[in-house]
């Protein structure tokens, strides 16, 4: 009997890190793709802050030749500078796990590992 138990033991655990294999390669996938998203961003986002410098450089030289005041035009604009970017954040995206794990411990502690950052975000 106490060999019959050891290996129900040793496969529990077997299972057990074999799911936890899985769910890392998922996050391992995730990383890897946010990282090359936020690559691309950055270089969409430097491309455009070049281009709007560009065409802010036209704006001016067109307002100084029709002698417009640039300062007063942008005054008047009601342009809202400041907007929060951080609150456009969709936490709700899980991570994938391979078909066939059938885990709803696991499910329920991702959700409550998330629930716990957002509470220390908005805290913030």
């Amino acid at each position: 009997m106490g060999l019959g138990s050891t290996a129900k033991k040793i496969q529990t655990v077997a299972d057990t890190a074999e799911k936890m294999y899985r769910r890392l390669n998922a996050l391992r996938k995730e990383v890897e793709s946010t990282k090359r998203t936020v690559e691309d961003t950055g270089g969409r986002v430097q491309s455009l802050e070049a281009e709007i410098a560009e065409q802010r450089v036209i704006l001016e030289a067109i307002g100084d030749e029709l002698d417009v005041d640039i300062e007063a035009a942008i005054d008047d604009a009601d342009i809202d500078v400041d907007t929060d970017t951080n609150e456009t954040t969709d936490d709700s995206e899980e991570i994938p796990v391979e078909e066939g794990d059938g885990d709803d411990d696991s499910g329920g502690s991702n959700e409550s590992d998330s629930d716990d950052g957002d509470d220390s975000e908005t805290s913030q």
